[in-house]
């Protein structure tokens, strides 16, 4: 039953937050529950705004393979920092307040994904050449902004490349509260419009056909889409594969297309993998390796079989 599954899947991500906050509790405990607490609660917003993006877009799109990070809004996110980085200086982006800098490279984001995504997704493209034009806009945009980090001054550099990587240890503290906020309306919006996803997701013809208005919904569902990966991006940095892996995992689990169902489903698996892997390898292999890279390479092979199992269809 998938409710059942929801319920086991709700308990694995319980126990792992309990883990992540209360293993190894040493010194002042009221002090280290607050920073872990802190952690666990950006940890929960990059988890909540990855799964939910993924499945909007990849609703919209019609195709399990699409992500927005393999579509290169992350890197549009970071084009769009380096730019405000060059126009500002080191100094002055430092200077500005955290929630301006986010509100600033949002609206920057926004409007540039939906400038080139929104006419794609109007016209009848082919999902192959969707893929390839994603791919192809995520290498421009990274070339653009390591072209204008060459022409920074060393402190200004160090500023961006701090954004370039995915870090699931040094998250952002100043853009906690505002980030909350931005995840949970964005994921509200989202599951009150589940049963109108279900519509969408029947594909442009039948939505058409059964009254949805395409352009009015597929720009809404793209403007969530850019701001929760902006939230995500400006916490840890972008992560190519983790929206993947989580909507992969989750569909297989719940076996079904329902938003409803799907929705927590691939919530919930991001928690665990995200909390219940940022604390094994912090507390069972003493921080080893690095949780991004690891998600990073098991996703890249979801991605490759994907791939591969599409192709043979």
């Amino acid at each position: 039953m998938p409710d059942r599954r929801l319920i086991l899947l709700a308990a694995m991500a319980l126990l792992a937050m309990l883990a992540f906050l209360t293993l190894e509790l040493r010194g002042n405990i009221a002090f280290v529950l607050q920073l872990r607490g802190l952690k666990l609660l950006a940890l929960l917003q990059v988890a909540i705004s990855i799964a939910v993006s993924t499945v909007l877009f990849q609703t919209v799109t019609a195709n399990r393979i699409l992500t927005p990070s393999i579509m290169g809004l992350d890197a549009l996110y970071l084009f769009g920092q380096t730019t405000l980085v060059f126009a500002l200086g080191g100094l002055g982006y430092a200077s500005l307040n955290g929630g301006v800098k986010f509100g600033i490279e949002v609206a920057l984001m926004i409007a540039l994904a939906m400038a080139l995504l929104w006419p794609l997704l109007k016209t009848r493209v082919d999902m192959n050449l969707l893929l390839l034009m994603g791919v192809t806009l995520g290498l421009l945009f990274r070339s653009l902004s390591q072209l204008l980090s060459r022409l920074l001054d060393p402190n200004a550099f160090a500023i961006v490349q701090g954004a370039s990587f995915a870090n699931f240890n040094t998250l952002r503290a100043d853009l906690t509260i505002l980030g909350t906020v931005v995840t949970l309306a964005a994921a509200a919006l989202c599951w009150r419009a589940r049963h109108l996803l279900d519509i969408i997701g029947l594909g442009r013809d039948t939505a058409i056909g059964l009254g949805v208005n395409w352009t009015k919904a597929t720009a809404g569902l793209l403007l969530l889409v850019a701001l929760l990966v902006a939230v995500s991006t400006a916490l840890v940095g972008p992560v190519a594969f983790f929206g993947l892996l989580v909507a992969a995992l989750a569909e297989r689990l719940m076996r079904t297309q329902r938003h409803a169902l799907l929705l927590p489903a691939a919530v919930l698996v991001a928690i665990i993998v995200l909390v219940g892997g940022q604390t094994f390898l912090q507390h069972g292999i003493g921080g080893a390796s690095t949780l991004g890279v690891v998600i990073e390479f098991v996703g890249g092979l979801v991605f490759l079989l994907l791939l591969i199992l599409g192709s043979r269809k």
